[in-house]
């Protein structure tokens, strides 16, 4: 049953879309949490349903039985011998009724986690989207920067070779200092 919703998610979560699909990304994985939700609580109403049935046919096949029961008391064959089909008939509805609930009940418990999966993977996927639109505007703002004739401090060039200048002056001025002293010692010996 959710075979394809959680194709559709799977998928979604697979492919390297554009930011720009993102929005619509992210949309189509939370229809598909909203449809497997519905799948959720129809399958749910079938459980109970099913229980229902269970329940009349239990009842039923306690009926077949006191009538049976009560025809061989008074000796009414006859009666006993319909009473007996009827006491089958309802005992093998309640265990097939017995069999679909286990399986239906299986089944709602997988989909319920499958659901679960789903959300899951539906709030990565809003944290993601949320991150990713942030880096694009960062992104952006560095760009508008740029386009002012401002720099990004990791990419400009100029700041670099600022740095790298102040850096062979530092290492200079150390040497010379260092030069002074030695000349010092030098001149005193």
């Amino acid at each position: 049953m959710f075979e394809r919703l959680r194709a559709a998610i799977n998928a979604a979560l697979d492919a390297a879309t554009p930011p720009e699909d993102s929005r619509g990304l992210y949309s189509k994985m939370r229809e598909a949490v909203i449809d497997a939700r519905a799948s959720i609580e129809a399958m749910r109403e079938g459980v109970q349903q099913t229980e229902r049935r269970l329940a009349h046919e239990r009842t039923q096949l306690e009926d077949a039985s006191r009538r049976r029961r009560l025809a061989a008391e008074i000796d009414d064959q006859e009666t006993v011998e319909v009473a007996d089909q009827f006491v089958a008939k309802h005992e093998e509805r309640v265990r097939v009724l017995e069999e679909k609930l286990t399986a239906q009940s299986k089944e709602l418990q997988l989909a319920e986690r499958e659901y679960d999966d789903m959300k899951s993977q539906l709030k990565s996927a809003e944290r993601d989207r949320v991150t990713g639109d942030a880096a694009r505007s960062v992104e952006s703002a560095w760009r508008n920067v740029e386009a002012a004739g401002g720099a990004r401090p990791e990419t400009d060039v100029d700041d670099s070779l600022l740095k790298s200048r102040m850096d062979r002056q530092a290492r200079e001025d150390v040497a010379e200092d260092q030069l002074r002293e030695l000349k010092k010692r030098m001149g005193k010996s």
